[in-house]
């Protein structure tokens, strides 16, 4: 039992089990012992690898949306570029890279990023020091967003903590983290059914409530239907609601036991869109998507680009951008370009955004 486990089981013997939002809280989060606290998790030493590390294409490629969303926005002369949770700085690095083909953007843009982990803000600090930016740095969202905004979230829904319930004959009841016998930590129920949910599911259905992401949705929505930009989230999950536990760990890029670990592997959930697409709405954006990566991608040119970058590289060089789009816009349940989608909020006056017109999508053989 690591340092956490150990802290847990206190807890939980002196105040009672605690709920599946509090535990992934702690695991992620604790000030001494969080997985996002301590350690760099990022890349092949790392316990995952995300779009921005598989290919530069994808940075640049949302640096283009972003620009292009600035444009449609009439050009406006200050805006922030924020982005949430920017993992070691590759995509803020490769979407500045791509700004610069449009120096009125680049010449407008602040960059603003929400991370509270002192490992990773040390690390975007290093990334993005030839960038030619200032990165400012702040803990929540609602410090970041001020005035018209583009603002980024890749992978950043799916660690925010949700709780879950379980269909029993007797209602909803509560999933919770509680002890076994010997003392180790172990799922239980709650003694009593929650009477505030209702919803008709068969028995054992899992349902999920995740509220911090609900309304990271609804406050990025609501800034930028009133102060005017866009919101994009690219995360793996459904774009139709249902049932079922979607909670796992990732250590060393294997799954590994959700309570084995605690602070010692990732802890992630799936993402509900049609939720997410919801939560925009009742915030008063409009809201485009949810869209597969593969389509999003290709809608903004990916193959294009990719081919561009082939011309000016060595055979080798470009191997690895060919199995890097390649890993990107893949085909699969639990592939990139299908597993993962894309949503965005936006000002309503805006137009359709770039990479959601997708009855204009190019040849995908």
């Amino acid at each position: 039992m690591n340092a956490l486990a150990q802290e847990l089981a206190e807890l939980i013997r002196q105040d009672g089990p605690i709920s599946i939002s509090r535990y992934m809280a702690l695991c992620l989060g604790h000030p001494g012992h969080g997985y996002y606290m301590k350690q760099y998790p990022f890349g092949a030493d790392g316990d995952f690898t995300t779009a921005p590390e598989i290919s530069q294409i994808f940075g640049e490629l949302i640096g283009i949306w972003a620009a292009s969303v600035w444009q449609a926005m009439g050009a406006p002369d200050s805006i922030r570029l924020v982005e949430l949770g920017p993992g070691r700085g590759t995509l803020m690095q490769d979407m500045l890279r791509a700004a610069r083909a449009l120096p009125g953007f680049r010449d407008a843009l602040s960059v603003h990023l929400v991370e509270t982990s002192p490992v990773l803000r040390e690390r975007q600090r290093q990334t993005l020091a030839s960038s030619g930016t200032a990165p400012q740095w702040h803990d929540r969202i609602e410090q970041a967003l001020d005035g018209p905004a583009i603002a980024v979230a890749n992978e950043f829904l799916d660690a925010l903590p949700l709780d879950q319930f379980v269909r029993t004959p007797e209602g909803w009841r509560e999933r919770l983290v509680g002890l076994h016998g010997e003392g180790g930590l172990a799922f239980g129920l709650a003694a009593e059914p929650d009477t505030s949910l209702s919803v008709a599911a068969p028995a054992n259905s899992v349902l999920e409530q995740p509220a911090a992401a609900l309304e990271t949705v609804a406050l990025v929505a609501r800034h930028v239907a009133t102060q005017g930009g866009a919101g994009l989230f690219i995360d793996y999950g459904p774009a139709h609601s249902g049932f079922g536990d979607t909670l796992q760990a990732l250590k060393r890029h294997a799954f590994v036991d959700v309570l084995a670990e605690p602070g010692d592997a990732d802890l992630t959930v799936h993402v509900d869109f049609a939720r997410m697409a919801q939560a925009g709405l009742a915030a008063g954006a409009a809201v485009h998507g949810a869209v597969a990566q593969r389509d999003f991608l290709l809608a903004l040119g990916l193959r294009q680009r990719f081919e561009a970058l082939v011309r000016r590289a060595t055979e080798a060089q470009g191997e690895a951008l060919a199995r890097g789009v390649e890993r990107l816009i893949e085909t699969g349940p639990t592939a990139m370009g299908e597993l993962f989608k894309v949503l965005a909020v936006a000002d309503p006056k805006l137009p359709l955004l770039p990479g959601f017109d997708l009855h204009r999508l190019p040849e995908q053989g």
